[in-house]
């Protein structure tokens, strides 16, 4: 990979998701000889955008001709793609070449290369954790990003629960404000605990999921392990610092001129489980010892 010069580079970002959670992407660009303010000027208007706007801002970003676009979701790549065939994008999301977002892993074709998150897989194997830390439970639910969960996806989770004998009612937001009336839907359906599924909005909105979900007492569990440090039971994946070091990374070899057309979409190779026995304690959850003997990190 060209390693940068005295130019300046340009990157424009486009995610759902505040600025405020950047900081170990930015320390990794760091580390690759990208720094903002020096040789890197980043266009952040894109920041905590919401899904309607995206269409509009990447046509303006376009504009201004950056070196790379960064897209955080399905949404947001989706609207980078329409507005340019040419700038190259690099995206964060849940299933690339699922989506159809890229053409493979291995050569994703046109301008769009990034990380790809495994979500379906993992989606399903949270649902097998959940029923492992709920045991009995015959009912659970699911909470979906309309804009990021494809139909088949939402199938397979409900096809391993169901195998399990867990049937899953599926509750599916398209704006923050659709998320608490769907948590408290999901407990007055009977619901004996939820699965947050992978998506850019219901990360950012972890938190009000986290104090809905333990105000009702109803188990959950995330798709990143740091958020039961944040006040979640449960939460398996990549960790969420690590996706953004190796997003970074994908970024900084388009920025040293690598074609996005060419360079693999990568995946997460490290996943962890992460419990929080202090939410536990607060919703009333007994956690049997051989289900917590799986988890990487307990916080007490």
């Amino acid at each position: 990979m060209a390693q940068p010069g005295n130019r300046v580079y340009r990157v424009a970002v486009l995610v759902p998701i505040p600025a405020s959670t950047f900081t170990a992407f930015f320390d990794e660009l760091r580390r690759h000889g990208f720094v903002e303010g020096q040789n890197l000027t980043v266009d952040r208007r894109g920041f905590d955008g919401r899904y309607e706007q995206f269409p509009e801002l990447v046509a303006e970003m376009v504009k201004a001709g950056p070196d790379a676009i960064l897209c955080g979701g399905d949404a947001a790549i989706r609207a980078a793609q329409a507005a340019t065939t040419t700038i190259p994008i690099v995206g964060g999301t849940d299933d690339m070449v699922g989506s159809g977002l890229a053409r493979s892993l291995s050569h994703p074709g046109g301008n769009t290369t990034g990380v790809s998150l495994l979500a379906a897989d993992l989606d399903s194997k949270r649902q097998e954790i959940l029923i492992d830390f709920v045991p009995g439970a015959s009912r659970m639910a699911v909470l979906a990003d309309t804009q990021t969960t494809e139909r088949g996806r939402l199938q397979a989770v409900e096809d391993g629960a169901r195998g399990r004998g867990v049937a899953l009612s599926i509750h599916r937001v398209e704006r923050s404000e659709d998320i608490a009336p769907a948590v408290e839907a999901a407990k007055a359906a009977g619901a004996a605990a939820l699965n947050v599924l992978a998506s850019p909005l219901l990360h950012a909105n972890r938190h009000a999921i986290i104090v809905a979900t333990t105000g009702l007492r109803l188990p959950a569990i995330y798709q990143w392990p740091d958020f039961a440090k944040e006040g979640g039971l449960l939460g398996y994946g990549p960790r969420f610092s690590e996706f953004f070091r190796q997003w970074a990374r994908q970024l900084a070899k388009v920025l040293g001129g690598a074609q996005p057309a060419d360079l693999p979409v990568e995946q997460p190779t490290k996943f962890e489980l992460a419990v929080n026995l202090k939410t536990a304690k607060a919703i009333g959850l007994q956690i049997a010892p051989t289900a917590l003997a799986r988890a990487d990190e307990v916080i007490e």
